[in-house]
């Protein structure tokens, strides 16, 4: 089991001496970053437990994910209607609730009849990242699996092996925050990465056509805004270690995410955060 997912051995191990041992819960919440292979596991445990032999289309194994913004109520009361239904193809069933954090108290008190008194043949296994959008009564009736973040070394690996990421620096895995898919998904970024870094290094040379051409990626990338805003504040912190100078522009960075989240010009915003950066290093 979970040969090709990458790093939470512990829980790996322990679901699959569950299988083994015939000891499954009807009940699991997995809690974590997204991108660290929550979703993945989850499906190879539900075919384990289903045992079925064709993992493509498989009847007895159900998805529920968030309609818009969150997952309703009435999403959970259709769940409920089909929870009582034998199985179809095996001796059990699966449902795999994903991004649950996003149920609304509606849906997660609903969640809590089926929870209280499931069928014997159902597992049900909620996926979510923030552990205090569930209700106490819904995480009384899971076992709660926390999983830990992909270590460094180990996403740096299969990042290469598997996309051809070679060049990763020590701060863009610091922008991975251990995740598999925000690295994925910032894969083909590594230009804007590098312009920010030369911004950056160019601020305390004082060179303004540097600067200025550096920063034009600020202004150009706007749906990558917060990221590069984050990336920016990895590399000021890096240098802040070094010279004090660099500490008040990390708060001049989180200033400027405020305004943008606000609605604010943006192009004065980002005019504003490098005048203010400028200043403080001069």
């Amino acid at each position: 089991m979970f040969k090709n997912i990458i790093g939470n051995e512990p829980i790996k191990k322990m679901l699959e001496q569950a299988i083994i041992n015939n000891k499954i819960s009807h009940s699991y919440m997995f809690l974590g970053i997204s991108g660290i292979g929550k979703k993945m596991i989850a499906r190879e445990f539900a075919i384990k437990i289903l045992e079925v032999e064709d993992t493509e289309n498989i009847p007895d194994l159900l998805y529920i994910e968030p309609d818009g913004n969150s997952i309703k109520i009435e999403q959970i009361r259709e769940m409920q209607k089909k929870v009582q239904e034998k199985p179809i193809g095996a001796k059990r069933k699966v449902y795999i609730i994903d991004q649950a954090d996003k149920m609304t108290s509606e849906a997660q008190n609903c969640l809590l009849k089926t929870l209280e008194e499931p069928p014997e043949f159902v597992t049900i296994i909620l996926i979510g990242v923030n552990e205090n959008a569930f209700l106490t009564t819904i995480k009384s009736r899971c076992m709660i699996l926390h999983f830990n973040k992909i270590a460094d070394e180990q996403l740096k690996k299969y990042l290469q092996e598997n996309y051809g990421m070679q060049d990763i620096t020590p701060n863009m895995l610091q922008m991975y925050q251990g995740s598999i898919g925000k690295a994925i998904n910032l894969k083909d970024k590594e230009s804007i990465y590098q312009a920010l870094e030369n911004l950056i290094n160019q601020v305390s040379s004082k060179d303004l056509i540097e600067i200025t051409k550096s920063a034009e990626i600020l202004y150009k990338e706007k749906d990558e805004i917060f990221e590069m805003l984050d990336y920016m504040n990895i590399l000021l912190l890096k240098k802040a270690k070094e010279a004090y100078e660099y500490t008040n522009c990390i708060q001049i960075v989180e200033n400027t995410k405020k305004r943008l989240k606000q609605n604010a010009n943006y192009d004065m915003s980002i005019d504003n955060m490098l005048f203010n950066i400028c200043e403080e290093i001069a």
